[in-house]
């Protein structure tokens, strides 16, 4: 290398649309004639920008071309490795070949797991592979910076560090002589230290080759040593040239020399760490370690045609100014804070940034040949709007990928390990069996059926754990499920037999060989192969078969429960991109991904903190007081990366900024890079006129319509129904409830695994009850017994075993010592829980009395057992609770079997706590004031209200009207009678109407 030569450096502006002038400059440099473009060789960073320039190539060509021949530099953070062109196979160098990047993060889980073990301390295997590839990335750091390993055993800050950092410097050395033992067995490097020895080689052989050959290295801004020397022979090679992107020629000197550097000083001092937030610090890094002054980089002789004028490059030079000099922005002329073309979009929340990003899309696409792209670090977001743009079947390619975790595949697989692991949890097992690859294909509806029946029976609290919990459900003498369970039976025992052979894979000690291939072959039969189809499942179906063929590179110890977690932070990690052959005028992008590309319209959407830029992730191994005295890159650099991409976005013609105010988390805070260009322009970053109104009226009707109370209206046919006497109640408060109830015959469904409520405890006590009075006939002792047994049994709920134990005794006991003491005085039970049955008002009306008692002198007293508060006597009165009323009725008139005379007691038996006792006797026959009904009046004032709602509503005409008196009504049809439409509405009062 002549040391006086000058370097062929060059440099493209944001501005300058890099893929259209790079192809540009080349042709007119080397395609006078055919085959002058077809002797070059163009080196560039990834294989997204390789497409960009294959694509502006195609463009501007008129009459078609021999195209160069290209090469990448790879990327670690795209999982791309170094092109053909570059690697040891056509250049014939001596390069040891790279460990497989699974095999390498399996190994090191194993050794910081064990590692774990040998210091005391237990480290689930999720958090052994989680904490390995954070090992793996900074030892990648180590190598790409040329840190030798010797370095971490010779540190001066060592004595400061807090015990906890020491202890993890010391593991770290450990891991990381463990690991290169390992590598030297395996006779295997780092894919960092393997491409550090490819470009020094290659480096060296370029220097001595006499080759006619042009070499271009473009677009590359690692400012790794290697990487930087790389690029030096490429500059001063005599037909080799580097063009670099978005390198800011604008910034005077003295600020270019502010942002600082890396290193140290001649005389050994280290020097000022740099602004490495800053966009431009890494170029100038990049350019110190190439020893190349800015000033002798040359501007590229061409422009592509979709840029933006040159004073924005001026504008965000500005903008992006080092914190000591932003003070410049008050003396800055109009003209160079000016921002033309740049709009900003600020919506309500993520939702609508992505149907108004949709939106503008869509209208971009109206102009013949604009290319729009759409650049976000945030992939939900990224989802949201390529879903949106489906409204119009446009199929945006998204480059950047979705984790495998977030695809119907990954979720299934790693559904089905939760559902397994967790012992078959009811929700979560009916949505494994939900899944819409599970049984897809022509007998799907008929698969479904069945877990809508399954669905049915499983309602109201968990079973037991495990398969064998729901087996009792199955054997279970609920008549209410007795055809569910008869219809059931024998699909069930099939597909009970599917998940025989993987829970016992999971009994005791977990063999991670039969392990894998249980799953798999279940995840086979539950979908009849159809995970496998398609770019999700044969992503899922090339990881599993590459576990296992690492069988033995599985965790040494794992727990059945934290399988899910395991292979979450797996398949996280794997993004699965579509193949080309979405539209091909839209693309989404990623940072990287968007990184020298470039189209007419570019959106930059998600400029939120902790999303553009994205949140810092410390370094859980090196303190930043190590990293700092070891020269590695402060984590904040990223920042800067991040800052340097939005400056290259920047560059196009037109570009639109866009944030949400709030995310799911709750409010969003700008970008800081946002407030600074708002700050900088002083208020004239404008927002685009139209884009939020355009994307809020696709979805906000013209005009609101004023919903109406439903009030049904029956004919006298549908409302001839018989009654039971809690279903009057409903009839009084809640008439639409009852018509749907009684008329539609609609039942409101418990909840899946919901917890034990109010109906849930009195079904239970009324059960103990009934079955004390009936088979043990009031025996006091008797009581307790049934209910200890009862909750001894492991398959009764939980909760109800832990919290409401204590509640239950106490309450049976005080209700067997009242029924003692009652009998001694004269009181005697005569029935419990029996049906009864009688005509009033010309209407069936049927009742089942928890208790009725004989009174000494011979009437009947009528119990009704609460597990809560009793009605209060003011619901009685107005008639929202006639149901003691209606019992004493229907027992006067013979309906139950050995119960005659007259009733004269009216009682709620409630367990609740008063007083500090648990239970407690509540009559509305007592009261204060006119707060009660009397005893001898009771029968009649229930009966009189009862023939009012007949009259009202059986044999009359009236509409069933929803939620008449709110205060007495239940949720249970709030959702099918649309209640948030219209309650609390003005026009409440207006007609009803169907």
């Amino acid at each position: 290398m002549d040391k006086s030569a000058r370097p062929n450096i060059y440099n493209i502006a944001a501005h300058g649309g890099f893929a259209d002038a790079l192809a540009q400059g080349l042709i007119d440099r080397h395609a006078k004639d055919e085959f002058g473009l077809a002797r070059g060789l163009i080196i560039l960073p990834n294989n997204r920008a390789r497409k960009a320039v294959h694509d502006a190539f195609v463009r501007l060509s008129e009459s078609g071309l021999l195209l160069p021949q290209m090469a990448v530099i790879g990327d670690l953070e795209l999982d791309e490795s170094v092109g053909v062109a570059l690697d040891s196979g056509q250049l014939n160098l001596d390069v040891l070949p790279a460990v497989d990047s699974m095999d390498r993060l399996l190994m090191l889980a194993q050794l910081v797991q064990q590692g774990s073990r040998d210091r005391g301390q237990q480290l689930l295997a999720k958090d052994a592979l989680r904490l390995a590839r954070e090992f793996a990335r900074t030892l990648d750091q180590l190598t790409v910076e040329e840190i030798e390993l010797r370095q971490l055993f010779d540190i001066a800050v060592e004595p400061e560090l807090s015990e906890h950092w020491r202890n993890s410097l010391a593991f770290f050395r450990k891991i990381a002589e463990q690991w290169q033992v390992k590598l030297n067995e395996l006779g295997r490097v780092d894919q960092a230290t393997r491409r550090n020895t490819l470009f020094n080689e290659i480096s060296r052989t370029w220097q001595k080759s006499s080759s006619q050959q042009f070499i271009v290295a473009a677009g590359i801004t690692t400012s790794a040593p290697a990487i930087a020397r790389f690029l030096r022979s490429v500059a001063f090679l005599p037909h080799g040239m580097v063009v670099l992107p978005d390198l800011d020629m604008i910034m005077p000197d003295d600020e270019w020399a502010m942002l600082g550097s890396s290193g140290t000083e001649r005389d050994g001092a280290p020097r000022r760490r740099g602004h490495e937030t800053h966009p431009q610090y890494h170029m100038k890094l990049l350019l110190e370690r190439m020893s190349i002054a800015r000033g002798e980089i040359l501007r590229w002789p061409r422009t592509g045609e979709s840029g933006a004028a040159a004073k924005r490059s001026r504008a965000l030079s500005h903008a992006f100014a080092i914190p000591e000099l932003t003070s410049r922005w008050q003396s800055l002329q109009s003209a160079e804070r000016s921002l033309a073309g740049v709009q900003l979009i600020e919506a309500r929340n993520s939702g609508e940034e992505a149907q108004t990003i949709a939106t503008l899309v869509r209208e971009a696409l109206e102009q013949p040949e604009r290319r729009v792209s759409i650049i976000t670090p945030d992939r939900s977001l990224a989802v949201r709007i390529s879903a949106h743009l489906k409204r119009w079947e446009i199929n945006a390619d998204d480059t950047a990928g979705q984790p495998l975790s977030k695809l119907p595949e990954g979720i299934f697989f790693l559904h089905l390990l939760s559902v397994i692991a967790d012992d078959f949890p009811p929700a979560e097992f009916l949505a494994l069996l939900k899944h819409p690859l599970v049984h897809a294909g022509e007998n799907r509806l008929d698969w479904l059926e069945n877990v809508r029946n399954l669905d049915l029976l499983l309602r109201g609290p968990r079973p037991a754990p495990g398969l064998s919990g729901i087996d009792t459900l199955f054997g279970s003498d609920n008549k209410r499920t007795a055809s569910l369970r008869e219809a059931l039976q024998s699909w069930w025992n099939e597909t009970r037999q599917q998940f025989k052979a993987i829970t016992s894979a999971l009994h005791g000690e977990v063999d991670w060989a039969d392990l894998l291939d249980e799953v798999r072959r279940l995840a086979d039969v539950l979908t009849h192969g159809s995970i496998w189809v398609g770019p999700g499942g044969r992503g899922l179906a090339d990881f599993l078969s590459d576990m296992e063929m690492r069988e033995e590179l599985g965790p040494s110890q794992i727990q059945r429960t934290e399988l899910a977690g395991y292979f979450e932070t797996f398949l996280s990690d794997v993004r699965i991109r579509p193949a080309y052959g979405g539209h091909p005028r839209v693309a989404i992008y990623g940072l990287l991904e968007a990184r020298l590309q470039q189209a007419d319209l570019v959106i930059c959407c998600g400029l939120n903190e902790g999303s553009w830029p994205q949140a810092i992730t410390p370094d859980p191994w090196l303190a930043p007081m190590v990293r700092k005295s070891l020269h590695l890159p402060e984590q904040e650099r990223q920042i800067g990366l991040s800052a340097h991409d939005l400056v290259g976005a920047m560059g196009a013609h037109d570009v639109i900024l866009s944030r949400a105010r709030r995310d799911s988390s709750g409010p969003a805070l700008a970008s800081r890079f946002l407030l600074r260009l708002k700050a900088m322009t002083g208020g004239s970053l404008k927002p685009h006129p139209d884009a939020l109104k355009w994307g809020q009226f696709i979805d906000q009707p013209a005009e609101r319509i004023a919903h109406p109370r439903p009030a049904p209206e029956p004919d006298a046919q549908q409302r001839d129904v018989s009654l039971s006497v809690t279903q009057v109640d409903r009839l009084n408060a809640d008439p639409y409830a009852f018509y749907a109830s009684k008329i539609m015959n609609l039942s409101s469904l418990e909840m899946i695994d919901a917890e034990p409520g109010a109906a849930w405890r009195g079904t239970i006590i009324h059960e103990i009850l009934e079955k004390w009075a009936k088979q043990d006939e009031y025996d006091s002792e008797k009581l307790v017994q049934r209910a200890e047994a009862f909750l001894n049994d492991r398959s009764s709920h939980p909760l109800m075993r832990s919290l409401w134990a204590p509640r239950l005794i106490e309450g049976l006991k005080w209700i067997a010592e009242t029924v003692a003491r009652n009998r001694e005085a004269g009181r005697v039970p005569i029935l419990s829980e029996q049906y009864g049955i009688a005509e009033i008002a010309g209407v069936q009306l049927s009742g089942i009395p928890d208790r009725i008692d004989r009174m000494p002198d011979g009437s009947l007293a009528i119990v009704d057992y609460k597990t809560g508060g009793a009605p209060s006597n003011r619901a009685v009165k107005e008639g929202f609770n006639l149901q003691l009323g209606l019992l004493g009725a229907l027992a006067e008139l013979q309906a139950f079997k050995g119960a005659s005379g007259q009733a004269t007691e009216f009682e709620y038996w409630s367990m609740a706590k008063k007083n500090d006792k648990f239970g407690h006797v509540q009559s509305p026959t007592k009261g204060r004031g006119d707060n009660f009904v009397a005893s001898d009046a009771m029968v009649d004032h229930a009966t009189a209200q009862f023939n009012e709602a007949v009259n009202f509503y059986i044999r009359g005409t009236e509409p069933m009207t929803a939620k008449l008196h709110p205060e007495h009504c239940y949720d249970d049809y709030d959702q099918l009678m649309r209640l948030e439409e219209w309650y609390g509405q003005a026009d409440m009062d207006e007609e009803p109407a169907e």
